[in-house]
């Protein structure tokens, strides 16, 4: 994924084809987000940014590594939700192979929501940098950290859906639940990056 141009990539998003889809641009949303923050770290260098260095340097180095973890998060969940495909499609003549059908897709949903839940994270980690960052970055830019906390926010809601699809056919409680508490993070994710996003157009009406 990470070596198609955009219009391949959503050449493929567009096709009939299982994989990539909601999850892989949840994560691709967390990406985005991590860019932008990483973007307006990189101007906010220099003597007017000294006191902030240290901080600045760490955000841009935390905000590269979310892009390049979340990029990851997308190949993975395409990867993940094609198994899924391929387990709806085992055998299902007799009882055995119903059994067997059935503990696949189990363990194929199981996983499959294991990437979007992991985008959930990210997209709280990055929200978390544009609340550091808002206030010691350039100002010139800092409708850029609002755009990487609305990006944050796409990407953790859109992430639950992606765990909460795969629930109904996950059987292990222990799976479930923590899935559930991953989602459960969500409504905060969001009404921080609506903070974000308020603080920013605050100051753009003054």
């Amino acid at each position: 994924m990470r070596d198609e141009t955009i219009n391949e990539f959503l050449d493929r998003l567009a096709d009939r084809v299982p994989a990539p889809g909601g999850g892989a641009s949840a994560a691709l949303h967390a990406a985005q987000a991590g860019a932008l923050l990483a973007m307006v770290g990189r101007y906010s260098t220099g003597e007017k940014y000294a006191a902030h260095e240290a901080v600045v340097e760490r955000i841009v180095r935390e905000a590269d590594l979310l892009r390049h973890r979340a990029l990851g998060l997308a190949e993975r969940d395409a990867a993940a939700f094609t198994s899924v495909a391929e387990a709806y499609r085992l055998p299902r003549a007799t009882e055995p192979e119903r059994a067997d059908r059935a503990a696949a897709i189990a363990r194929a949903l199981a996983a499959a929501a294991q990437p979007p839940a992991e985008v959930i994270t990210a997209a709280l980690d990055a929200v978390e940098l544009a609340e550091a960052l808002l206030p010691i970055g350039n100002p010139s830019v800092a409708t850029d950290v609002a755009a990487a906390a609305e990006a944050a926010r796409a990407a953790a809601t859109t992430a639950r859906l992606n765990v909460e699809v795969n629930l109904t056919g996950i059987t292990d409680e222990r799976t479930r639940g923590a899935l559930l508490a991953g989602t459960a993070r969500v409504d905060e994710i969001a009404a921080r990056a609506e903070q974000v996003t308020a603080a920013v157009r605050a100051e753009l009406a003054k």
